[in-house]
């Protein structure tokens, strides 16, 4: 009787783990020229993030810019004179940080 669910197990078990999977949060910054900088988040899965929080923090753990992503999913702002990183927070499990030095030039 359990062999006969096993089949059913495993394709509920994959299903789930590639759903999981799936959902990656991933994001990119890059300076549009030496003062202004953009972000752009989403997921694994193609899908778009707005109203997900992206601040920038100094180095010192201050938030030198809080942000959240528009309705394209993108923040644009104006880099900072201190050192920064950009924590883009799906929340848990779903957390990118971008150092500075990461931040392709224009």
């Amino acid at each position: 009787m359990i062999n006969a669910f096993r089949p059913v197990l495993l394709m509920f078990c994959a299903a789930f783990s590639s759903s999981a999977l799936a959902h990656n949060p991933m994001c990119e910054c890059k300076a549009i020229d030496d003062e202004q900088i953009r972000c752009t988040g989403g997921f694994s899965d193609g899908s778009g993030a707005p109203g997900v929080t992206l601040d920038v923090i100094g180095y010192d753990e201050t938030i030198l810019v809080p942000g959240k992503l528009g309705a394209d999913s993108t923040l644009t702002f104006k880099k900072p004179g201190a050192e920064f990183y950009v924590l883009f927070d799906a929340g848990p499990g779903h957390v990118v940080e971008i150092d500075q030095a990461d931040i392709e030039a224009p």
